[in-house]
């Protein structure tokens, strides 16, 4: 309905009663966030090439999708902010870049999150990002995401300070889901596209869900 990880989307979920979105965050050449998913620009822009690679000017004047640009985080920070939009930022490092792209991301979202009620969620698969966050902006709630959840899923979570687990919704158990909420931990599942398996993940315990299907859950997203 809407071009992933765009301001656009962002709008659409807030007119749709969805109360919080999703947006994953990596390093321009420039060392700036910019709001996409993939290392790569083919998938989801008209450009090419490395997004870390690749400067804020020409990053910046590239199709999203729709006539659609790629936003920077400042300005998906605000937009959240003006809409009443609980904001979970993904830190997305491409390869070797975790400790500056987390950097970055925890030193800008102190500034544009300041003293907001609703301060950002900070999470990734980089355990070393989160431990940067951790480090830096303790105040700031953070998430672990896995694919599927480890053994030693609680150590990590512990040792990273955690407040929520993230995990595949075709990789969770309900066993799983109820010693991740025993351990008073939030669960969210991605990427739950259909009625049926949202309502099975629910009934086991599940916080919150990840959709690309805006318009599968809008009546529910107030409740």
């Amino acid at each position: 309905m809407a071009p992933e990880n765009t301001l656009a989307g962002i709008r659409l979920a807030a007119r749709m009663g969805f109360r919080a979105v999703e947006f994953d965050v990596m390093l321009s050449a420039d060392a700036s966030p910019f709001l996409i998913h993939d290392e790569t620009l083919e998938r989801t822009t008209n450009g090419h090439g490395a997004v870390c690679r690749t400067g804020d000017r020409e990053l910046s004047a590239l199709d999203a999708g729709a006539g659609e640009r790629v936003p920077s985080l400042s300005e998906a920070a605000l937009l959240c902010r003006q809409l009443g939009l609980r904001a979970n930022v993904e830190i997305k490092p491409a390869q070797g870049l975790a400790r500056q792209t987390a950097e970055v991301v925890v030193r800008q979202a102190q500034t544009l999150w300041g003293g907001d009620s609703l301060p950002p969620l900070l999470s990734s698969f980089s355990l070393e990002a989160l431990e940067i966050c951790r480090d830096l902006a303790p105040e700031l709630p953070r998430g672990v995401l896995f694919e599927t959840l480890p053994g030693d899923w609680p150590a990590v979570v512990r040792q990273l300070g955690a407040v929520s687990v993230h995990c595949d919704a075709t990789q969770l158990s309900p066993e799983q889901a109820a010693a991740v909420r025993q351990q008073g931990l939030l669960l969210c599942c991605y990427t739950v596209n259909e009625a049926v398996q949202a309502e099975r993940l629910l009934a086991w315990g599940v916080n919150s869900l990840f959709t690309d299907r805006l318009d599968l859950f809008a009546a529910d997203a107030a409740t």
